[in-house]
This record gives C-alpha cells, sequence and structure tokens, in this order.
C-alpha cells in the first residue's frame, strides 16, 4: 500500500516506518525538515502542519491508501483544526486514517473504557484538550463522511529508542551507584505500553475491517505505582536501589520540574495518574501484549548497548538528597 506517516522519524514513527518498508509498503514521512535518515525506500516530504500553505503543497496530486497521523507540536501544540486540514489536504480515497491519541484524552481518573468521556475543551492541560478535541473531531468525520477512522490512546511508552529522558533517568543513577528520589510516598498509578507494541497494533488495524470507527486502549494491564516501577528497574539491571522519598512541595521549592530540566523523577513521569482498562485491543486486533518486565530487559540491553555509565549531572539530585537529609524524609 501507499503509506503516509506523519512524524516518522522519532521514537513510534521511526519503528512504525522500519516495519512498514520490511513489509514492503510504500513509504513517504511527512515532517518539518528537508530531509531524514531512514533510507532510500523512504520519500521525504517536508511541511508545517500549521501552516495550511505548505501542507496543502506538499499533499498536492499525492495520494495515500493508509495515513498514520502520530505527531504532536509540544512547543506549538497541535490542534483539532489543523488534523482537519490535514485529513482534507489527502483527498478521499483512503483505506486507514490512523490516529495516535493518548491516554491524556481522558483527562483525569483511572480505569478508563473506551467508551467513556473524553475531557472537555476547557480542561486546563492543551495537550490534554488537543487530544480530546482531535479525537471529537475525527469521529464526527467518521460518521458524516465516512473517514476510515482509527484512534489509539497509549499511556507512558517505553522501550528501545526512546527520545525521552524517562528509563535512562533512572538506569543512570542506578549504574552509577545512586539514590532514586521518590516523589512524595511514590504511590502514583503508571501504566506503559511497549512501543513494538504498538506498532503492531497500528499495523493489524491497517488490515483488521472491524478496526475502523473504534479507539482502542493499549498498555499493560496492571498499573504500577512509581515505586514499583522503579524497583522493577532496578532488578532489570541487577541492582539494589536505595530510594529516598521527598515531599514534592519540598521538590517544586528546589525548582524540580517534571516537564523540563530539571528533572527529579523522569520527563513527564510525575503526573496525576491516568489509566484505563485494557481489553478491546486483545479481543479484536488479537494482541497479545509483551510484559512490562519482558519489554524492560529488551530495553536494557538497547540501553546498555547505546549508552556510557554517566558520571556526571547529578547536581540537581544532589540539591535533593541535601534538603532531604535536612529535613529527614523517609529513605528505604
Amino acid at each position: 500500500m501507499k503509506v503516509l506517516v506523519i512524524g516518522g522519524t522519532l521514537f513510534i514513527g521511526r519503528a512504525l516506518v522500519e516495519e512498514l518498508v520490511k513489509a514492503g509498503h510504500d513509504v513517504a514521512v511527512l515532517h518539518r525538515r528537508p530531509k531524514h535518515d531512514l533510507g532510500r525506500r523512504v520519500e521525504n516530504l517536508m511541511a508545517d502542519r500549521g501552516d495550511g500553505h505548505s501542507l496543502r503543497e506538499a499533499l498536492s496530486g499525492r495520494r495515500f491508501e493508509v495515513v498514520f497521523d502520530n505527531v504532536y507540536d509540544w512547543e506549538h501544540g497541535t490542534t483539532a483544526e489543523q488534523v482537519e486540514q490535514t485529513v482534507r489536504a489527502l483527498g478521499g480515497r483512503l483505506h486507514r486514517y490512523i490516529f495516535m491519541s493518548s491516554v491524556a484524552a481522558y483527562g483525569d481518573g483511572l480505569n478508563h473504557k473506551e467508551s467513556d468521556p473524553l475531557a472537555p475543551g476547557y480542561h486546563s492541560e492543551p495537550y490534554v484538550r488537543n487530544k480530546a478535541a482531535t479525537e471529537r473531531l475525527l469521529f464526527r468525520m467518521h460518521v458524516q463522511s465516512g473517514l476510515p477512522l482509527v484512534t489509539f490512546r497509549p499511556p507512558f511508552i517505553y522501550g528501545p529508542g526512546n527520545p525521552f529522558y524517562r528509563e535512562q533517568f533512572f538506569w543512570d543513577r542506578l549504574r552509577a551507584g545512586r539514590p532514586v528520589i521518590i516523589p512524595g510516598d511514590g504511590h502514583r498509578l503508571m501504566q506503559f505500553v511497549y512501543v513494538n507494541d504498538l506498532v503492531a497494533a497500528m499495523l493489524r488495524a491497517m488490515e483488521e475491517p472491524r478496526a475502523v470507527g473504534e479507539a482502542f486502549n493499549i498498555g499493560d494491564p496492571k498499573p504500577v505505582t512509581q515505586v514499583e516501577f522503579v524497583e522493577k528497574l532496578a532488578r532489570t539491571a541487577n541492582v539494589e536501589p536505595v530510594l529516598v522519598r521527598v515531599p514534592r512541595d519540598v521538590i517544586a521549592q528546589a525548582g524540580g520540574n517534571a516537564m523540563e530540566e530539571p528533572f527529579y523523577f523522569g520527563e513527564y513521569y510525575d503526573l496525576p495518574p491516568i489509566t484505563e482498562y485494557i481489553g478491546k485491543v486483545t479481543r479484536l486486533l488479537k494482541m497479545k501484549l509483551t510484559p512490562l518486565e519482558v519489554g524492560l530487559k529488551e530495553t536494557w540491553r538497547w540501553y546498555t548497548r547505546n549508552h556510557k555509565p554517566r558520571t556526571a549531572g547529578f547536581e540537581f539530585d544532589d540539591k535533593l538528597l541535601a534538603m532531604a537529609k535536612a529535613g529527614s524524609p523517609t529513605s528505604v
């Protein structure tokens, strides 16, 4: 098939493009750069989806059967209107439009099913608003014009090639024999999906007729607490972890940030929990999901092959540990 991947040069997109090329599909990627490093078999289309003219120019005269839309502009946001103009610029005759949403589209809460309402348009977080609004728009287009839509709502995505400082954050510290900061009591729930599982589900959605018009939660069925996650990372690295609990107000006072440097618990990893029920993706797409421990072992192998042991850059950790010692929080 002729396939367009919007945002195909980083984590999910790179793994997806690799599998599409292996399967013999005719693949193009659309992004904002004049070239990519994905090989000669992958066509490069340059456009900024925030610029309707450049988008229409890049797609003019081209026809794709399948489109994977899995990019989000973290600097400016990607709005429902921008996604709509992308769909319209692509024209008709699509076999699938597969949109990468997020568990964040639910806004908050635990154990969401796909039938649960998405976050309202007045939600305080732009990312949440944009993902929820985009899904609502795309499903309206599915009903009104027959857009062959499939959406996925993954939680935290992990695996080889992760460009975010997440699993590596902890392994850097564990390999260096350093304590790991635990924000608060460490009981916030986290839910994960292995990147290879997400890509496999996206590929199956290309072929499965029953996937059209459906949203899919996808991830490890059982959420884990922050402490449990760090302990799993430590077991994977064969290290006995030292955990130091620091109240979140102390971390905030010191300047710690969940979204940008200085990180204290991995990039974006200390957020209010949103979890989802996993069931439809295994039934309808016949997915056999990778257990977290197995996926972490594969990620650890990639990490140790591609990252030298880190010996510097722990100054903020030291600041928090000193404050923790002065305040005598619990250490385990």
